[in-house]
C-alpha cells in the first residue's frame, strides 16, 4: 500500500515479448534467442524485463518464445520457477504453437498477444503491460499504470529522449504539452527530431500499458486486417495515435536509479558493439546501472558453484583481476584480467591476459594467450599463445570483428585456425 491506495500493478499483467532473433548479435544468436544471450556477468538479457515486472508488484507474468526458445525456456523454468498460484501468482511460457491456426505462427508482436488471448483474459488482469524482453534497465511500472488510468488514455507508451544518429532503429514519436502522443513513425529512416533539439528524437521503449478489454478489442480486429502486419509498433500504436488516446510515459519519471540526479539508464544490446559496451559499463566505479541494489534485485538462475578463485603470486605469474565482475566457479591462475566480466566457471591459465574482454560461461584461456576487445561466447576453449586484439586485419580473417573493433570468437571459429 502506498499512501493508503492499492497498487495498480497487482490488477496488471506483464505480457514479455521475447521470441526475437536478434540477428544483428551475429553467431551470439545461432543458438539462442536474444532475450536469451548472457549479461552482466552472471544474468540473462530477459531477467531485467522479468525483474521490474516483479520488483513493481505485478504478479502475474507470461513470456510469448518464439525463436530457437530452448535455451531460454530452460534458463526460465529454472529460474523464474518460485510463483505460486495459491498466492495469487503465475507465471506462463507460451512458446508459438498454432494455436489459432496450423499454419501461423507469431506473425507480429500484437499477433504474439492475440494468439493468447484466451489465457490472458482467463486470469482478468484490469491492466495488461506488454514489454520487450531483450533491454536492459530497471523502471517501476506502478508510475507508468498511474498516469495510463489519470490521463484516461487507450494506450500509455514508455519513451526515452535517443540521439537522432540512432533513432532510425526505434518507434518514433512527437507529443504534446500533456504527453500525448500526436505523432508515431516507426523505425523511420530520417527521424525527426524534438522540438528545440532536432539532434533528439523522443522514441519507444517497446513498453506499453493496455486496459485489457480494450487491447482485446483492438487485437481482434487487427487480426481482421488483411493489410496488417499484425504488430504494435508499425500498426497498434499508430492507429491509436489516429484515432485514440495514445499517450507517452518518460523513463525519467520511473526509472531506478542508483543515486538520486542520475542518468536513466536504458540500453538496446541488438548489436555486438552495444553489447559489448553496455557490459562493460558495469565495471566502472559507479556505474549507472546498480546490479548491487538489494531493493531493486535482479532475479536470476544461479548455478551452485564455488567461489571465484585467484591463485599464484610470483613475479609474471600472479592471479589478478582489476575493475572487472567475476562469477562463482572462476578459476584465475596466474594470470591477469583487466576491466573484464568473467561469467560462471571460466578458468583463465597461467601467464594469459584478458584486456576489455567478455567472456561466457564455461570458457577456458589457455596459457600465454593475450586477447583484448573480445567477447567469447560459451565453452569456447581458447589455445595456448593466441593473440587477439594486435592486428585488425588478422583479426578479421579469424574471427567476427565488428564496426568498432570487438571480435566475437566462438569455438568454430577456434576449431578453423588449425583446418
Amino acid at each position: 500500500m502506498t499512501g493508503g491506495v492499492a497498487p495498480l500493478s497487482r490488477q496488471a499483467m506483464a505480457y514479455v515479448l521475447a521470441g526475437g532473433r536478434g540477428s544483428r548479435l551475429m553467431e551470439l544468436t545461432d543458438v539462442r534467442a536474444k532475450p536469451a544471450v548472457y549479461f552482466g556477468g552472471k544474468f540473462r538479457i530477459i531477467d531485467f524485463a522479468l525483474s521490474n515486472a516483479l520488483n513493481s508488484g505485478i504478479r502475474r507474468i507470461a513470456v510469448a518464445t518464439q525463436y530457437k526458445a530452448h535455451s531460454l525456456i530452460r534458463h526460465l523454468q529454472r529460474g523464474w520457477n518460485f510463483f505460486r498460484p495459491e498466492r495469487n501468482e503465475t507465471f506462463d511460457i507460451l512458446p508459438a504453437s498454432q494455436r489459432v491456426s496450423e499454419e501461423k505462427w507469431y506473425l507480429g508482436t500484437a499477433d504474439a498477444v492475440f494468439q493468447n488471448l484466451d489465457i490472458v483474459q482467463d486470469y482478468d488482469p484490469r491492466f495488461i503491460v506488454v514489454m520487450a524482453g531483450d533491454h536492459i534497465y530497471k523502471m517501476d511500472f506502478e508510475p507508468m499504470l498511474r498516469q495510463h488510468v489519470e490521463q484516461g488514455a487507450d494506450v500509455t507508451v514508455a519513451c526515452i529522449e535517443a540521439p537522432r544518429a540512432q533513432a532510425s532503429g526505434f518507434g518514433v514519436m512527437s507529443v504534446d504539452e500533456t504527453d500525448r502522443i500526436v505523432d508515431f513513425l516507426e523505425k523511420p529512416a530520417d527521424p525527426p527530431g524534438m522540438l528545440g533539439n532536432p539532434d533528439v528524437c523522443l522514441v519507444s521503449m517497446g513498453i506499453y500499458v493496455f486496459d485489457t478489454a480494450f487491447l482485446a478489442d483492438e487485437l481482434r480486429r487487427d487480426a481482421q486486417d488483411p493489410e496488417s502486419t499484425h504488430d504494435f509498433g508499425k500498426d497498434i500504436i499508430p492507429r491509436l495515435v489516429k484515432l485514440g488516446k495514445a499517450v507517452a510515459h518518460p523513463f525519467s519519471r520511473s526509472c531506478i536509479r542508483p543515486e538520486a540526479g542520475g542518468p536513466a539508464y536504458w540500453r538496446d544490446v541488438g548489436t555486438i558493439d552495444s553489447y559489448f559496451a553496455a557490459n562493460l559499463d558495469l565495471t566502472e566505479v559507479v556505474p549507472d546501472l546498480d546490479l548491487y541494489d538489494h531493493s531493486w534485485p535482479i532475479w536470476t538462475y544461479s548455478e551452485m558453484v564455488a567461489p571465484a578463485k585467484f591463485v599464484h603470486d610470483h613475479p609474471g605469474r600472479r592471479g589478478t583481476a582489476v575493475a572487472s565482475l567475476v562469477a562463482g566457479g572462476c578459476v584465475v591462475s596466474g594470470a591477469r584480467v583487466w576491466r573484464s566480466l568473467l561469467f560462471n566457471n571460466v578458468r583463465v591459465n597461467s601467464y594469459a591476459g584478458l584486456e576489455l574482454a567478455v567472456v561466457l560461461p564455461g570458457v577456458e584461456v589457455g596459457r600465454s594467450a593475450r586477447l583484448r576487445n573480445v567477447i567469447i561466447d560459451r565453452g569456447v576453449r581458447i589455445p595456448e599463445g593466441l593473440i587477439v586484439g594486435d592486428d585488425p586485419v588478422l583479426d578479421s580473417r579469424r574471427f567476427r570483428r565488428s564496426e568498432g573493433g570487438v571480435c566475437l570468437i566462438t569455438q568454430t571459429m577456434i576449431d578453423k585456425l588449425d583446418a
